[in-house]
């Protein structure tokens, strides 16, 4: 682990109900900010103007990941979530899921990983 990504997770709130869609926020967030010239320093944007739309989704992660889910009490960010295990006989994992049984902010995670830098 990086320094980087392990002062991120000392960083992390109490609050964060998704620490994977937290984390993965804030290193796109970090890695799209502004240069002396507010345009954003990240080469996947190629001089955009800052706030870039990573940065943007980044932010709206970072609240997502945050946002207590209906239903389920709050946790510590520590604490591991729920994983679902293989179904008998078949050799593909189960994908995770929250207790709610609600995909684990795959939608999200996608989006920034691929405006991650």
């Amino acid at each position: 682990m990086s320094e980087a990504s392990t002062d991120r997770v000392a960083d992390r709130p109490a609050e964060v109900t998704d620490p994977l869609l937290w984390d993965l926020a804030a290193a796109v967030a970090d890695a799209h900010q502004p240069d002396a010239e507010r345009v954003c320093a990240s080469p996947s944007c190629a001089g955009a103007a800052w706030p870039c739309a990573a940065w943007n989704a980044a932010q709206t992660a970072l609240i997502t990941a945050r946002t207590p889910r209906p239903g389920t009490p709050s946790r510590p960010a520590t604490a591991p979530g729920p994983i679902a295990s293989r179904p008998a006989g078949t050799g593909a994992p189960a994908a995770r899921t929250h207790a709610t049984g609600q995909p684990a902010a795959a939608d999200a995670t996608q989006r920034l990983a691929a405006t991650a830098a």
